[in-house]
């Protein structure tokens, strides 16, 4: 009960001192605070500092994140497992319900604080390159798809991972990995492959892409820059600040979108008990998306401050926990060579493609980069790169296409994966 209660403790209050350490450390918050979550997560799970598993508790658990008390008591009294694979199965029914809260949670706090029509009305001039980014993504990740379904784990749910990555960064990757119930290690390696990979595309982009891009693609439109509002470049630069959490007026507001929420994960709950058991964590997803999208409409609801960061304290004390989950040693096994080429392919692939299609659509470079941006890094990186490429005027389409992406990837990743299950 006592290492239960500190373990708890330790996931709730570590991101709070991780995201502090970002805040007075310019060098740490460019490592940023997910990054550091999955950092400080696996360290935790695979330097002994949790208790060890037997391999008959391991092959008794399958895939599975815990085994029901009876059943683990069951085993113990038979000698099957030994007194240590109960705190080991304690603490991973922990993990697990923690894990699957914070996530149910975040996803509707994260979706109050966005403008649809705001966004939408701004967003006819990013649709154009929205589209050719989706379909380059979508064009990678079926190829990659027949390419590696026989050679890694899980394939099509990789597959659907993949798509809410490229669509919405780690929120959507957490929502649609929960949604199709992807194992521990299957997520975190993908996760952290994805991260891998993705830093270095992201030096690409903040320094010679412009001019690579430029050869081949126009230059920017001269005709978009009256688009730009300073406000938007405000509140985009304000979506991964955490400060004025904790205040009178804050907290009051805080738990008002936290009541909220817990009441959408509630309904999206009871819909899901009239479905077939396979589609339950499906179903809600998918309400809770959908909810939390009609909740944004809701002025008074919309208008909540820093309801968006409440949401992302949740997805770093998610990312944390499944990364405790996860078995470093694995991502130098060969095995899992492929499922670093499929990540691979689906960052480059995707790029490749898509400014293909920018050059025979006549997309201009600056549009194109920050469609890449907003999709893949989401949208707290489209004021950086747009800052890098000295062209602010991209920050209001950067932003829409990353909002919409965002606000309809889980769709469309649990969609492709059970597409591809099928075939």
């Amino acid at each position: 009960m006592v290492t239960t209660i500190l373990l708890l403790l330790f996931f709730l209050l570590t991101p709070i001192l991780l995201i502090y350490l970002c805040r007075i450390s310019k060098t740490i918050n460019k490592i940023g605070v997910v990054v550091l979550a999955y950092a400080v997560g696996l360290l935790i799970g695979n330097l002994l500092i949790l208790p060890n598993a037997s391999e008959n508790y391991k092959i008794e658990l399958g895939t599975d994140a815990s085994i029901p008390k009876t059943e683990i008591q069951n085993l113990y009294d038979k000698g099957d497992v030994s007194s240590a694979d109960l705190i080991v199965n304690q603490i991973k029914g922990l993990q697990d319900s923690v894990m699957s809260v914070a996530i149910l949670l975040a996803i509707p706090l994260m979706l109050f604080s966005l403008d649809l029509k705001r966004w939408l009305k701004f967003a006819r001039g990013a649709m154009l390159s929205l589209i050719l980014a989706m379909v380059s993504l979508l064009t990678v990740i079926v190829l990659g798809y027949f390419l590696f379904k026989n050679v890694i784990p899980e394939p099509s749910k990789v597959a659907g991972m993949l798509i809410g990555v490229y669509t919405g960064g780690t929120p959507n990757l957490a929502a649609i990995g929960t949604a199709l119930d992807v194992t521990p290690n299957t997520f975190i390696l993908t996760h952290t492959y994805d991260m891998a990979i993705g830093a270095l595309t992201l030096i690409f982009i903040l320094t010679v892409a412009q001019r690579v891009f430029n050869y081949i693609l126009p230059t920017f439109n001269e005709n978009h820059k009256h688009i730009l509002k300073e406000d938007i470049s405000k509140e985009a630069k304000s979506m991964d600040d955490f400060t004025e959490m904790i205040t009178r007026k804050g907290i009051p507001q805080l738990l008002l979108a936290f009541a909220i929420s817990i009441i959408i994960v509630a309904v999206a709950i009871g819909l899901s008990m009239i479905v077939p058991e396979d589609f339950k964590m499906v179903t809600i997803i998918l309400s809770i998306t959908t909810l939390g999208l009609l909740a944004s409409l809701v002025k008074k609801i919309n208008r909540i401050k820093k309801s968006f960061q409440l949401g992302m304290y949740l997805i770093i004390v998610f990312s944390l926990i499944v990364a405790s989950m996860g078995d470093i040693l694995a991502m130098f096994q060969l095995d899992y060579i492929y499922l670093f080429a499929f990540v691979a392919l689906a960052v480059i692939g995707s790029m490749v493609i898509h400014v293909g299609l920018s050059f025979l659509f006549k997309v201009d470079a600056d549009s194109t980069i920050i469609t890449i941006t907003a999709l893949t890094y989401s949208p707290p990186f489209v004021p950086v790169v747009a800052s890098a490429i000295k062209n602010k005027e991209v920050i209001i389409s950067g932003l829409t296409v990353g909002i919409i992406g965002y606000a309809f990837g889980n769709y469309l990743g649990i969609f492709i994966a059970y597409f591809l299950e099928r075939l």
